[in-house]
């Protein structure tokens, strides 16, 4: 045994970029900022749901300023936080574009087709009733992520994407009964033409707000040119609160609490993938806790939004874009930009300001935002096998049903009443059928034939065919789960048969655990010491491991690099082995450090033991890789938030 070395002097605690509160002038600056980037996605909402329910002017503008005040409420939750609810991250609330369908087929089956704002109460009670599920289940929702692989939620994005253009079509066409004016036609190509053209040419901050600029620029042109005026700005009140209940007591339907329960089903796994990036980006580790932290917060935020006359809160992608862009991670600042939209959600002005936008060019810009949905969700699809006939029949069949109904939305009235909320919307259509093939085909016997593991031909193959492999053929196809060690899988081929691949994983973690010492230290000391695997370049990293290291531990100072040697120094002098850790895909460099010094302060025998342990957590996460690429359908999802860049 070798001698104890005197142990590292622990870092200094120092405040991590997420909690530093920039000062007053330079937060005021960057909260602004973010308002500017979100406003234009936060108010295309409320107004796309006046239109498509055909709302007055005056109803829209309070619409607005409702969703402006409860969108500050909501991120000040998210970002701030208390109790378990709020991730505490730089994330800004805002309403998912995901319910706009849904929203407007409620309101219009509660009102016969009608619309107006009659059939606003039941809209919010499905939206009360969304907001206190979406709350309740979210310390579970991690288990039902894999109802929700890049197949179902692929086809979800684009029927909504695409469904929702016929919205956009009618904002561009005025809602004109046959051949629509031809001015009306040049807004909205106008205001589409000003977005690419932004998007195009100009890079960072304004290239955030290419939307805004397009509304703003449209709105102007038809100001100058008498299409539309801002009298109704002088006519609005200059302060105004939001009540609760504005519209009326709400009312509940079981159809349209289903309904807005699957759009919040739907956000949940997007603010997933939110929280992912946002603490890959800030460099903090993501774990199951902070996925719960954030989706309590989505379903407050929501059950507020019931109350104050607003809809469904998830976290605003664009504003994580702006968060990368312009490198400020701090919190606070995102906070500063929930308390501007508070103040901007009491005056009535400002939302007399947004209603006044033509509807051919909020049109122009509602086709590009709704466009881009569908994109993503061809962009999740392109990660599908779609040579595996079930994931296309899943996406031929739930676009097709969603199209059947987008086209001619008259079918829904050949079913019962209380089955139009469902029907009536293509998006929740394609929804529901999606999730239902998905778990026909990949959940009801997925034991059976499930794909385990790739052969070294590229071949994939089954548990069955694993379980009648001889030792050297197992040992072959599994060799890469160790570094230059091959006993373990010796050991693990001797407890065959294997039920499943859970199973399999089992016996060789159990084989590594329950050998001699020497043998696992030996194992221990053929991997390299994140010394080595941190300051390797990327060809070196390739030859020395196999492994996905964090996007965090780029750009490491002269200083990083010394301290880290120091740190595997200390640890082979003081324990004989390689300081080996597992890295997550969202460890940062500090956590890396902090972990490293605090396992100096182990027992030898502890610290063999964690050691082991560390060199079993990279078998798994090889052996889940190995598993994915053999069955990409069943763990594309889980691997999608592996990924993010």
């Amino acid at each position: 045994m070798t001698s104890a070395a005197p142990a590292l002097d622990a870092p200094a605690p120092r405040t991590h970029p997420v909690d530093q509160v920039p000062p007053p002038g330079r937060l005021t600056v960057l909260s602004v900022q973010h308002v500017l980037a979100f406003y234009a996605g936060a108010v295309i909402v409320p107004l796309l749901i006046a239109s498509g329910l055909g709302l007055s002017a005056e109803d829209t503008i309070h619409l607005i300023n409702a969703d402006l005040f409860t969108c500050g409420i909501a991120t000040l939750i998210q970002s701030v936080g208390f109790w378990k609810v709020g991730v505490r991250l730089p994330i800004i609330q805002g309403v998912t574009t995901t319910a706009v369908s849904p929203i407007i087929a409620i309101g219009l089956a509660a009102t016969g087709g009608e619309g107006g704002r009659e059939g606003l109460p039941m809209i919010y009670g499905s939206v009360i009733v969304a907001g206190l599920f979406t709350f309740l289940v979210a310390p579970y929702f991690a288990r039902f992520l894999r109802f929700f692989p890049p197949v179902v939620i692929g086809t979800v994005l684009t029927t909504m994407g695409i469904t929702l253009l016929g919205v956009s079509a009618g904002d561009i066409t005025n809602y004109a009964e046959g051949a629509p004016a031809t001015r009306d036609i040049a807004y909205a190509l106008g205001t589409l033409g000003i977005i690419v053209v932004v998007q195009r040419f100009f890079r960072g901050f304004l290239g955030t707000i290419a939307v805004l600029l397009g509304l703003v620029v449209g709105t102007g042109v038809a100001v100058l040119l008498g299409d539309t005026s801002f009298s109704g700005v002088s006519e609005a009140s200059a302060i105004g609160v939001t009540t609760p209940f504005y519209f009326g007591i709400p009312t509940f339907s079981l159809t349209a609490c289903l309904s807005m329960i699957i759009v919040m089903l739907i956000t949940m796994v997007e603010t997933t993938g939110d929280v992912f990036a946002a603490g890959e980006i800030v460099g903090k580790r993501i774990r199951r806790r902070n996925i719960s932290e954030a989706i309590r917060a989505d379903g407050l935020s929501t059950l507020l939004g019931g109350v104050l006359n607003s809809f469904p809160y998830t976290c605003f992608a664009q504003n994580i874009g702006l968060v990368r862009l312009t490198r400020v991670q701090s919190r606070w600042v995102v906070a500063g930009a929930g308390a501007l939209m508070i103040v901007l959600g009491l005056l009535p002005k400002a939302g007399a300001v947004v209603a006044a936008i033509p509807a051919p060019v909020l049109g122009g810009a509602s086709l590009a935002l709704f466009a881009s949905v569908a994109l993503v969700g061809i962009q999740t699809l392109s990660r599908v096998d779609l040579t595996d006939n079930r994931n296309s029949v899943i996406v031929g069949t739930s676009l097709g049903l969603a199209m059947l109904v987008s086209f001619k939305p008259d079918i829904a009235a050949v079913f019962p009443s209380w089955a139009q909320v469902f029907v009536s919307s293509g998006v929740t259509v394609g929804a529901i059928t999606a999730i239902v093939l998905n778990l026909v085909f990949f959940h009801i016997g997925r034991q059976h034939g499930a794909k385990v593991a790739t052969t070294t031909a590229g071949e994939r193959i089954g548990i069955e065919e694993v379980n009648a492999m001889d030792r050297e053929t197992f040992v072959t196809t599994f060799g890469s789960l160790f570094n230059g060690a091959s006993w373990p899988l010796d050991h693990a081929w001797e407890s065959r048969p294997f039920a499943d691949a859970p199973a399999l994983r089992a016996a060789i973690e159990d084989a590594v655990l329950a050998a001699e010492p020497t043998a696992q230290d030996a194992l221990v000391a053929a991997y390299p010491d994140m010394a080595t695997l941190l300051t390797a370049d990327e060809a070196q990293a390739g030859a020395i491991s196999q492994d996905v290291g964090s996007f965090a531990l780029e750009n490491l100072t002269d200083g990083d690099v010394e301290e880290i040697r120091e740190l595997s120094a200390r640890y082979a002098e003081r324990f004989g082995l390689p300081f080996v850790a597992f890295l997550g895909r969202t460890d940062s460099f500090r956590q890396i450090i902090e972990d490293g010094v605090r396992r100096l302060d182990h027992s030898v025998a502890q610290e063999r033991r964690v050691a082991l342990g560390e060199v079993v957590e990279i078998a798994g996460d090889r052996f889940g890789i190995m598993v994915a690429d053999a069955n990409p359908v069943g763990s594309a999802w889980a691997r999608k938030f592996e990924s993010l860049q």
